[in-house]
């Protein structure tokens, strides 16, 4: 698991744009494969590899490039690494009204943290990781019948 962690810090110092939006990708996959998977219970046979593949669509071209970007953006915007700093950071990353209520349970502790502890380079995939429950969360509610 280190030299796994190593190659990742190797690869995100050489090509860190990449890297996070691969990360992205790759993780709202994964949310989907355990939403399919550990909460709808549909097995491998009945497994949707369109939905997984659209779902990492979604990572690689939406929320690796926006997300990745917006955090870039709330660096410029709000500098300093104090908890002061960390709390507008959250703040101004709490926009979408429609899942402001539910995410409000997960994503401020959470983006608190990333903001104080995480370096830039790294804010993309700590959220990543927690997403991929969050990801399976809304992949399941979006594709229930």
């Amino acid at each position: 698991m280190a030299g796994l962690w190593r190659s990742y810090q190797v690869l995100i110092g050489k090509h860190p744009w990449t890297v996070q939006i691969i990360t992205a990708g790759s993780l709202v996959g994964v949310g989907d494969v355990l939403s399919q998977q550990l909460i709808e219970r549909r097995g491998l046979a009945n497994h949707n590899v369109k939905r997984t593949a659209k779902m990492m669509s979604i990572g690689f071209f939406f929320v690796g490039p926006v997300v990745g970007g917006w955090y870039k953006v709330l660096d410029k915007l709000v500098t300093g690494g104090t908890g002061g700093a960390a709390l507008k950071k959250m703040l101004l990353d709490q926009d979408y009204m429609d899942a402001l209520i539910s995410n409000y349970y997960l994503w401020p502790p959470v983006q608190i943290a990333n903001f104080y502890f995480i370096p830039l380079h790294h804010r993309l995939a700590v959220v990543q990781v927690v997403a991929v429950a969050w990801n399976s969360y809304l992949s399941w509610k979006a594709n229930k019948i």
